[in-house]
């Protein structure tokens, strides 16, 4: 089975110390979602585990071996990267994007499934009725499930998402993390970048919460996001309850500012 681990991760950026001794292992089959504040260390740590950023100290591993010691044909067929900003200019078609895909495998024998991956992956993220636009037309949560499309059709072992759902309406958020559970159960390791705490509750199998570049919480949903852990790491009041059987998260605001919002919605 896959494994993902990384120990004793640290890294510094622009003269910050942005990661502080990481461990953190990911096996195939689970869904772990990366939460806190802004700049805990959430896409950093993703850098790492993907090997594009390679750490000051500590070292990430696949299945025992370092991610340092792959060439990048290697590492493009051992794991699958969606990042937060989609490079991608270019007046390409959404199908001609997807199949990008599949260029890690060109000329092997997996390229047999090609046509049959393209597809089904277009399928799973609901790009196939944009098959023939062109990605730059496209509205910023439509480039969001296109490149998640093509991602998936890559079929590494190992899924990284950073931020699948921030471009994304309700119905396709639910949509992304339900492929992404459908993924872990066969058999990918799944890591997910997310600012949606009731979205992680719903679809981790465990949550690694990051604090100031450390991990502050590393567990199942139920255990991990706690009214204290949470008005701790966010630095905010925070209450969490149990609706139907999923966990949901919600700001504690003050009488004012409830007032000001009250006052700012009332018909005129």
């Amino acid at each position: 089975m896959t494994t993902l681990s990384a120990r004793g991760v640290s890294m510094r950026l622009g003269g910050a110390q942005v990661l502080t001794a990481v461990d953190l292992a990911i096996e195939g089959g689970e869904v772990v979602a990366l939460v806190g504040p802004n700049g805990a260390g959430k896409s950093t740590l993703l850098g790492a585990l993907s090997g594009d950023l390679e750490p000051d100290a500590g070292e990430v591993t696949l299945d025992g071996r370092p991610l340092g010691a792959r060439t990048a044909r290697e590492l493009a067929r051992a794991r699958a990267v969606l990042l937060q900003r989609q490079g991608l200019a270019f007046g390409f078609r959404v199908e001609e994007v997807v199949r990008m895909g599949r260029a890690p495998w060109y000329r092997t024998p997996a390229a047999d499934d090609d046509d049959r991956l393209v597809t089904e992956s277009m399928a799973r993220a609901d790009v196939t009725p944009l098959a023939l636009r062109l990605y730059p037309t496209l509205s910023g949560g439509e480039q969001a499930r296109v490149s998640f499309a093509r991602t998936l059709a890559q079929a590494a072992p190992v899924l990284l998402l950073d931020e699948p759902t921030a471009a994304l309406d309700i119905r396709h958020q639910e949509a992304v993390l339900a492929v992404a559970r459908e993924s872990a159960v066969r058999g990918v390791a799944v890591v997910v970048v997310l600012h949606d705490l009731a979205l992680a509750a719903a679809y981790a199998d465990r949550v690694c919460v990051l604090s100031a570049g450390t991990v502050a919480a590393d567990g199942p949903p139920t255990r991990v996001l706690t009214d204290e852990l949470l008005t701790r790491v966010y630095e905010h009041p925070v209450r969490v309850i149990e609706v139907e059987g999923s966990l949901v998260v919600l700001p504690v605001r003050s009488p004012i500012a409830l007032g000001a919002e009250e006052s700012t919605c009332a018909p005129s």
